[in-house]
């Protein structure tokens, strides 16, 4: 019996040891640290543990944190957690600063080129008769100013020549009518020499011959006796079908044939979206590229700003002219242009770090370890950069990516509650 309470005495005595050693400060703070320590292994061999930084034994690599460590979540608090994801998120995305600087401010802008129709320029039949002979066989085959185009038989101009003849002949002494006569062959496409050549031979031109007084690319019109001949425009001049003119066909007094383009000037349509119609002005420094032309770059200037919208476009056309004297520029080919508007100087942050809302503008400015939405207001947008005016300042730090924070199915809640 005796024996039995002293082992009794014994186990308690034991007991009370480990409860009080189990409740002793110092030994819960050893185990907390031990728990919370961190540790570091090795990305290829995982089995590899240490609790300070170093070479992994087996391939020598540095160690590198253990991720899922209960240490990682150190200094993000409960409240932190627990605030409402619509204006609040934790996140390790990468912080930036707004950058205070002046920069030039450009409007990008896509476009095509065009013929110049300054240099437009129509050679018209003066009088109506028969093409007998027709010089030009081509669309944009080139003519030189006092070139031969074609030959015409007209019934007007026979009897315009006659007469003139009756009248050298047979009263030489009426200048007056001489003169009259020589006149209506001038005004109606005959040059001097012809006149003089009538006069002198004594027999008219029935096949009379007509010469370009331009110089430049020839492009066909269509003939208005062709049936469902249409309204010509100047994209319709580059159309490489067959000449509608024809030897043997008739045309009429005041007729367009042809029209001659002079191939050295062009000028680019540019195509301005109506936001940026307010900082746009004339002679403003136009930066021109064409894809097709890769490591070219051409400058002009804004030469004219087309004062209405045609047919409902929603972009405002304008024009840059060119030289093409090396013929490099084709008509029709697409450029990308850069227009510079002048300098602008205040805090501008990328526009990946802005969520535009409609009515309002959000960025994403770091607190601690968590974001909080932010108002902001806009100004400029100058190609990846965006100004802000108000909301932000130059000590402030912001999310690289808003859109990347911006839950799309819930709402954006700022402390103005707009």
């Amino acid at each position: 019996m005796k024996g039995n309470m002293k082992a009794i005495k014994i186990m308690l005595l034991v007991f009370v040891t480990v409860l009080s050693a189990c409740t002793d400060p110092k030994t819960v703070a050893v185990a907390v640290q031990a728990k919370n320590a961190i540790q570091y292994t090795c990305s290829m061999h995982p089995q590899i543990l240490e609790d300070h930084p170093g070479s992994c034994p087996i391939c020598g690599m540095t160690l590198v944190k253990k991720s899922g460590q209960a240490s990682e979540g150190a200094g993000i608090s409960l409240n932190t957690v627990l605030e409402p994801v619509n204006g609040a998120v934790i996140s390790s995305i990468k912080a930036i600063v707004p950058e205070q600087k002046e920069v030039s401010t450009t409007i990008p802008a896509d476009g095509y080129l065009d013929f110049d129709t300054r240099t437009f320029n129509n050679i018209a039949s003066r009088f109506s008769g028969r093409i007998e002979k027709l010089y030009i066989k081509y669309a944009f085959q080139k003519v030189h100013a006092g070139q031969r185009i074609f030959d015409i038989y007209s019934p007007d101009m026979v009897t315009a020549q006659q007469d003139l003849l009756y009248i050298s002949k047979n009263s030489p002494q009426e200048t007056g009518l001489l003169n009259a006569a020589k006149q209506k062959l001038l005004l109606q496409g005959m040059t001097i020499v012809q006149v003089n050549q009538v006069i002198n031979t004594g027999k008219p031109f029935f096949s009379l011959p007509v010469y370009s007084a331009y110089e430049g690319h020839v492009h066909d019109m269509p003939h208005n006796q062709m049936d469902g001949a249409a309204t010509t425009t100047p994209s319709d001049l580059t159309n490489n079908l067959p000449l509608t003119i024809k030897e043997g066909m008739y045309v009429q007094k005041g007729q367009t044939l042809f029209n001659v383009v002079n191939p050295h000037m062009l000028w680019a349509i540019i195509k301005i979206d109506r936001s940026a119609i307010a900082s746009l002005k004339l002679n403003q420094r136009v930066k021109i590229t064409l894809p097709d032309l890769s490591g070219k770059t051409f400058f002009g200037k804004v030469n004219f700003i087309e004062p209405v919208l045609q047919n409902g476009d929603k972009t405002t056309s304008i024009r840059v002219y060119l030289d093409n004297m090396d013929h490099e520029l084709k008509v029709n080919s697409l450029v990308k242009a850069e227009i510079q508007t002048g300098q602008a100087t205040g805090l501008w942050i990328p526009r990946s770090a802005l969520v535009d809302l409609g009515r309002t503008q959000i960025v994403w400015l770091k607190n601690g370890a968590a974001y909080h939405v932010r108002q902001v207001n806009t100004g400029i947008i100058n190609g990846p950069e965006i100004q802000i005016t108000k909301g932000l300042a130059i000590t402030d730090s912001l999310a690289s990516n808003a859109q990347y924070l911006t839950d799309s199915e819930s709402f954006i809640k700022m402390q103005t509650h707009e």
